[in-house]
């Protein structure tokens, strides 16, 4: 069977996110919930780096409309192999406008999957979320 480039590139993304998914894990087992979002980040960011994978932090996103380019201030909490959004949030739970945050931000840059996680659940497993454009 032969895989198409559409197909390896999906292998690739989905062996991404397990990677990403595995170092949040490690990261929430480790300091449980109710801290803040940016101790999360950096201590996920850090797990990211140590399984071998690029990650940038506070991305800069800027806003293009037709020939504007706007620099509206939004920042990506984590960018993992210039693929995958991943959005961080410390909340009791998600709502409507964190899916739309992560749905927004894969349109404006053009990226096909994103990760919302809540560090603030007592099993993470209910605080992911995997968003698809």
């Amino acid at each position: 069977m032969k895989i198409n480039s559409v197909q390896l590139k999906n292998m690739e993304t989905n062996h991404i996110t397990e990677q990403i998914l595995k170092c949040a894990f490690k990261v929430h087992s480790a300091l449980g919930p109710g801290l803040l979002e940016s101790a999360y980040q950096a201590c996920l960011k850090y797990e990211i780096i140590k399984s071998g994978l690029y990650v940038e932090s506070e991305k800069a996103l800027p806003l293009i409309y037709e020939e504007v380019k706007l620099d509206c201030g939004y920042r990506l909490d984590l960018l993992v192999e210039k693929e995958v959004i991943v959005e961080l949030k410390t909340v009791e739970f998600f709502t409507d406008v964190h899916l739309a945050q992560v749905l927004t931000y894969l349109k404006i840059s053009n990226k096909k999957v994103g990760l919302l996680i809540n560090f603030n659940t007592k099993s993470l497993r209910d605080g992911i979320k995997r968003v698809v454009l």
